[in-house]
């Protein structure tokens, strides 16, 4: 050693052995372990010489990665010696490490440059590498470029490492070579460094995760599973620390690593990344994955796909997991414009449902963003092409929405977007890039939009998405079919907390029964049915085994019930608004010559342009709440859902049109114009036969008197064409098949008799057409309809016979099972189902009642009673309505007794000032106290209402004491 030679190097010198024996050093390489202890003592003593000793080790490496390229054994023994002694410098002076950082790094860069095919060189270096990573925090990086350049390069080394395709007959070599660069990213995934700084995170991850990715998408589906067990029961790999530790020479003719051995340490990594990843760092762990993807052009891998999906949320910290599901929407806008479905496209359609369906619970994830993003999509892609591929996938995304229940109106909010696009669209369609008309585009993003919805509820119930027996259409419905409407007798996959959809919300839809295209008015009608069958609230109804009607017992001694009923008899919940709004479109597809939507007609003022209820002179039996709805909400008896969200303004104004059009479109007389096929005969028996068998109470009294109306449009003259007698003869077969199910549901044998002696009769051409099978949540191919067959010579339709409309209804509200479930006798009820239907008057009893209406029809204790009471010359009924205290059974009690019996002072005598009558005044000198009179109340005499008057009222309403039943009886619970 020269004399003037510096302490450092005279240091780094000592460690290594002679030159003569120095390539005989191995099979280790290690340098002379005593002086190597003097320079660690030397560097952490004196942290100022480091920058010196890093700067004489680099130029050792530097000339010995020079001279071990071309063969050279000294300087390749040199070279493992020195990345031994950077190694020892690195663990030794840990506190210290950034100021070796730049020239450990450097070291390696050319190391891994230099002799990336010598596998014992690279382990060594990656032994280095992996301990630099575990002292280092990472601030040193973002502090120094050319270090942060240095060490993306040897990361890139490393990932290409970890994927080389070693060409040999023995797969040892290749899995050993993927092993050391996976060391490396392990180490790199360990460390501070990946984690400190966002700036350094997105380039780090994307190097890292594209290799790992590499084994993951190129693996079996099985083998990803038990490679994830495995790492779940912690089972650690021996081949990382075992490589490092024994040399090549040792190892010979033993079993190298198999491929699992490197999915294993791959799997490791990746799953360590995910769960240190805060929600940031997994936003961009999620776009470097799908750059991977894209990058390694695996896409088309759909299995493998939904499994990293599933195991990325399973990964993440619980308050990061919404990452995942919302990079894969935010992903799927980004390529929203493509004009193909790619693959790219399909991988992630099928990955988000994967996300939502797995048993792994999100949480702050904010559905109706995602919701809103998926619908925007399915639109946008049905404007590049009505038959996108990609669009079924789409309408699962939207289903799976549902299978996670994170609020308990969650699916009403779900539900209520959906409807308001849904409504948008009906009203407006879909614009396209092409100058074709957008009928095709409107009725397929309905169609989409109408299978999300449905497949939406279902998933919120654990349904599984398959064909059975309640949801498979059938000319007659079968009496055999389980219809158990009890949610105690459900299964438990069927019970939910979540609130269901009104039927305020449902309500926007209804028009679709009325739409131009049969597709969209086949897939509306299954929508609707599989709506009554499980999801529309049943107060008061139930079936049993056998789909026969069982009526619920009213509460006895409740009074305040039993009015509670009456209420909802004479007006109706937010379900029984719904069935008059079904009844009168069904009415109306089943008689008008003119469907779907027309854009040119201009709003009529007698509808309303806040929906597309008409304003047919709707008047309250009581002055109306001008102030509207309280806190902006309407009150609905099925629960606290907000009120009927309104779609757009022009959408509700179109929509508003085009029911006046359709309501003035309805003819007197059923003709050959109609514009109805067999098909749309055959959708209007499954809807009602739907209806009657799972709300049969409501569906008796609201579907009676349509049914008579629609006869009495089949009464035509005996001169009338062969045309319209086919097209009679189709609704006589109809009315034959809905008596059929009210005499099975309601066990009127008479009434079944009736009904199949009938349909006997009407055994030749035309008769109404099978339903195909319906899938829920499953965007189907387009259905073609079944039209009439043509007319060929004048008698050419046989004779029939019809059910006699009044016969039928007489033998119906003869039926104890029928009285008994309403509450009423035989002429209350032949009354009520003989008034006079028409289409604007279901229109106008399917609008929403006023306010005070809707206060009685919640499930407050305060006293509901029919305003017929009201009307009631009685100044104590009349002053129920303003109090503001709860009303019990005894003030229910001593209001129909009279006023003399009454408990409650308020109910004697009248206050002698009334602040219900006054204003505050508005002059600044008088008293803030003080009360202007608006107007005073005129005197009345003192009225005791008698026990007749009251019984004249609740007959005039068809409710009385008859059959021994209660005085307040009601239909349904």
């Amino acid at each position: 050693m020269h004399l003037f030679t510096p302490n450092h190097v005279s240091l780094i010198a000592a460690c290594y052995p002679s030159s003569s024996v120095l390539a005989s050093s191995g099979p280790e390489y290690r340098p002379n372990a005593q002086e190597l202890s003097k320079l660690t003592y030397y560097a952490a003593n004196r942290p100022g010489k480091i920058n010196k000793l890093g700067g004489e080790l680099e130029k050792r490496v530097k000339a010995g990665c020079h001279k071990a390229q071309y063969g050279n054994a000294r300087a390749r023994a040199s070279l493992l010696i020195t990345l031994s002694v950077l190694r020892a410098l690195a663990v030794e002076c840990r506190r210290d490490i950034s100021l070796l950082s730049p020239a450990l790094v450097a070291c390696l860069k050319v190391t891994l440059d230099s002799l990336s095919s010598d596998l014992e060189v690279v382990a060594r270096a990656a032994s280095v590498f992996t301990a630099w990573c575990t002292f280092t925090d990472g601030h040193v990086i973002e502090a120094d470029s050319n270090l942060a350049r240095d060490y993306l390069a040897v990361l890139r080394r490393f990932a290409q490492l970890s994927t080389a395709d070693v060409k040999s007959v023995d797969h040892e070599l290749r899995n050993r070579t993927r092993l050391v660069g996976l060391a490396a990213l392990t180490g790199a995934v360990s460390s501070e460094a990946l984690y400190c700084s966002s700036n350094q995170y997105k380039p780090q991850v994307s190097i890292i995760s594209r290799a790992l990715l590499f084994h993951v998408m190129n693996a079996e589906l099985s083998v990803l599973d038990e490679c994830a067990e495995a790492i779940k029961s912690n089972a650690t790999s021996i081949y990382l620390a075992e490589f490092r530790s024994r040399p090549v020479i040792e190892r010979h003719g033993e079993s190298g690593p198999s491929s699992f051995d490197v999915l294993n340490t791959s799997l490791r990594a990746l799953q360590h990344m995910i769960q240190h990843s805060d929600g940031a760092q997994m936003g961009l762990l999620m776009l470097a994955t799908f750059e991977g993807l894209s990058d390694l052009k695996v896409w088309e891998k759909l299995d493998q796909s939904r499994w990293l999906a599933q195991k990325a949320c399973e990964w993440a910290q619980y308050q990061y997991r919404y990452a995942v599901p919302t990079r894969l929407v935010e992903q799927l806008l980004l390529i929203q414009d493509s004009s193909i479905c790619t693959s790219q496209h399909r991988a992630l359609a099928t990955m988000v449902p994967a996300v939502f369906t797995s048993p792994v619970p999100l949480v702050n994830l904010s559905t109706s963003d995602i919701i809103s993003n998926l619908i925007t999509l399915v639109l946008r892609r049905i404007s590049i092409d009505p038959q996108d591929a990609l669009l079924s996938s789409l309408v699962e995304c939207i289903s799976s929405l549902g299978a996670h229940i994170y609020y308990s109106d969650q699916i009403q909010d779900l539900a209520s977007e959906l409807v308001s696009r849904l409504v948008t669209v009906e009203m407006q369609g879909v614009t396209g890039r092409d100058k074709e008309p957008g009928d095709r585009r409107r009725s397929q993003a309905i169609r989409c939009l109408l299978a999300g919805l449905l497949g939406l509820m279902r998933a919120a119930d654990g349904s599984q998405v398959v064909a059975d027996d309640k949801n498979t259409p059938q000319n007659i419905p079968s009496s055999s079919i389980p219809q158990n409407n009890d949610p105690s007798q459900r299964p438990l996959s069927h019970l939910s907390r979540r609130t269901r959809v009104s039927g305020e919300v449902w309500h926007e839809t209804l028009s679709l029964l009325c739409d131009g295209d049969y597709s969209v008015r086949s897939d509306y009608a299954h929508t609707l049915v599989d709506y009554l069958r499980k999801e529309i609230p049943k107060r008061g109804d139930m079936t049993d085994e056998n789909g026969v009607r069982r009526f619920r017992p009213l509460i006895e001694g409740s009074p305040t019930h039993q009015a509670n009923n009456i209420g909802i008899l004479s007006y109706g919940d937010s379900a029984t608004r719904s069935l008059h709004a079904t009844h009168a479109y069904l009415f109306i597809l089943a008689t008008t010559s003119s469907l779907g939507i027309s854009f040119n007609s201009t709003p009529s003022p007698a509808y309303s342009a806040s929906g597309d209820i008409p304003s047919i002179g709707v008047t309250a039996p009581t002055p109306q709440n001008e102030s509207g709805p309280v806190n902006g909400h309407s009150t609905d008896p099925q629960g606290s859902s907000p009120a009927r969200r309104s779609p757009g303004l022009l959408a509700r104004i179109r929509k508003s049109s085009n029911a006046q059009r359709l309501l003035e479109s309805v003819p007197e007389k059923v003709s050959a114009a109609a514009s109805a096929s067999l098909s749309d005969y055959a959708l209007i028996l499954y809807v009602l036969s739907a209806i009657h068998e799972e709300v049969p109470t409501r569906g008796l009294l609201v579907g009676l008197p349509m049914l008579m109306a629609l006869h009495g449009t089949t009464d035509v003259e005996d001169g009338t064409n062969e045309a319209s007698k086919q097209r009679v003869k189709v609704i006589h077969e109809l009315l034959a098949r809905v008596w059929l199910v009210l005499g099975r549901v309601w066990e009127c044998t008479e009434l079944v008799a009736l009904a199949e002696k009938a349909l006997s009769t009407m055994e030749a051409a035309p008769t109404l057409p099978s339903l195909p099978e319906f899938i829920p949540g499953v965007l189907r191919p387009t259905q073609t309809e079944v039209r009439f067959p043509p007319i060929e010579a004048e008698g050419a339709v046989g004779p029939w016979s019809s059910v006699n409309a009044e016969e039928a209804l007489a033998i119906l509200v003869s039926s104890k099972s029928v009285q008994d479930a309403t509450g009423l006798d035989r002429q209350g009820l032949l009354r009520r189902c003989s008034a006079k239907w028409t289409v604007d008057t279901a229109l106008r009893d399917s609008a929403d009642r006023p306010s005070n209406h809707r206060m009685m029809e919640s499930g407050s204790p305060l006293l509901k009673l029919s305003p017929a009471l009201m009307a009631i010359e009685n100044l104590s009924l009349q002053s129920l309505t303003r109090s503001v205290r709860g009303v019990g059974v005894t003030d229910l009690r001593d209001a129909l007794e009279g006023r003399a019996g009454a408990s409650n002072p308020a109910l004697v005598r009248r206050p002698s000032v009334s602040t219900l009558e006054c204003s505050p005044s508005l002059d600044l000198r008088s008293s803030p106290l003080g009360l202007t009179r608006s107007r005073s109340r005129p005197k009345k005499r003192a009225v005791t209402s008698s026990a007749g008057e009251v019984r004249d009222v609740l007959n005039r309403l068809g409710i009385g004491k008859q059959n021994g039943s209660s005085l307040l009886k009601a239909s349904f619970q």
